[in-house]
C-alpha cells in the first residue's frame, strides 16, 4: 500500500520557515545549451514568465525546446526563506517552489502559447504534488509579471478546468499569483536534463488538450 506524508502536503506558515540567508547561492554562469548568461537582463522588446508544475528538471526541458524561447532557468519561488538551498527546499520547510523562469519573443512565441504547454505539460489538479514527487515544492503554480499575464491565466483555467471536467479529472489546484523573488537553484540543476539526457523526469501531462496557444 502507498502512503503519502501529509505533512508534505502542507505549505509551511512564516514562523516555522527557514531562515536562509543573506547571500544568494553560486549558480552557473550560461545556459548549458544556448551559452547565454543565465543573470542576462530581458532584452528589449521580450518578455519574462515563471511556472511552477513539478520536478523543474523536466520543466525545464518542455520550455527551452519551445521555438521564441530564449533562455531558460531553474530556481526557487513562491516562499519564505531567502536564498534556500535544494536540500533545504526538500524539508518543505521554506515555503518555495521549484519553478521555471523564461525569458521569450512575444513575436514569435505568445504568452497563451506557453500557457497552453504549462497546462497540457502536468496535471494542475493534484495539489501539492506531482505524480510520484510529492510535497509543497512540487505544485502547481502561474507566476504572473502584468495584468495582461494575470488575465490570461484566469482565463485559460478555466477553459482547461471545463475539458479536465469533461475528461473527469477534478479542481485545477494551480496558485495564480504575481510573480515573486526568484531564487537561482544550484549549477547542477541548471538544464539538467541536457547534461544527463537519461535523468529522471517526473512530470507528464493529463493528456486532456487545452483549447488556447498553439492551435490559435
Amino acid at each position: 500500500m502507498f502512503f503519502v506524508d501529509r505533512s508534505k502536503m502542507e505549505m509551511v506558515t512564516p514562523d516555522k520557515a527557514l531562515p536562509g540567508r543573506a547571500e544568494p547561492l553560486p549558480t552557473a554562469e550560461t545556459h548549458f545549451l544556448s551559452g547565454i548568461p543565465l543573470k542576462s537582463p530581458v532584452p528589449e522588446g521580450m518578455a519574462e514568465a515563471m511556472f511552477g508544475m513539478g520536478c523543474f528538471w523536466g520543466v525545464e526541458r518542455k520550455f527551452w525546446q519551445v521555438k521564441g524561447v530564449w533562455l531558460t532557468m531553474v530556481g526557487y519561488a513562491a516562499g519564505y526563506t531567502p536564498n534556500p538551498t535544494y536540500r533545504e527546499t526538500c524539508t518543505q520547510l521554506t515555503g518555495h517552489n521549484e519553478v521555471v523562469r523564461v525569458i521569450f519573443d512575444p513575436a514569435v512565441v505568445s504568452y497563451a502559447d506557453l500557457l497552453r504547454v504549462f497546462w497540457e505539460g502536468h496535471d494542475p489538479t493534484q495539489g501539492m504534488r506531482q505524480g510520484n514527487d510529492i510535497g509543497s515544492t512540487y505544485r502547481s503554480g502561474i507566476y504572473f509579471y502584468d495584468d495582461a499575464q494575470a488575465a490570461l491565466a484566469r482565463e485559460t483555467k478555466a477553459a482547461y478546468q471545463a475539458r479536465l471536467t469533461a475528461a473527469g479529472y477534478g479542481a485545477i489546484t494551480t496558485e495564480i499569483i504575481p510573480a515573486p523573488v526568484f531564487y537561482y537553484a544550484e549549477d547542477y540543476h541548471q538544464q539538467y536534463l541536457a547534461k544527463n539526457p537519461d535523468g529522471y523526469c517526473g512530470v507528464g501531462g493529463t493528456g486532456v488538450t487545452c483549447p488556447i496557444g498553439l492551435t490559435a
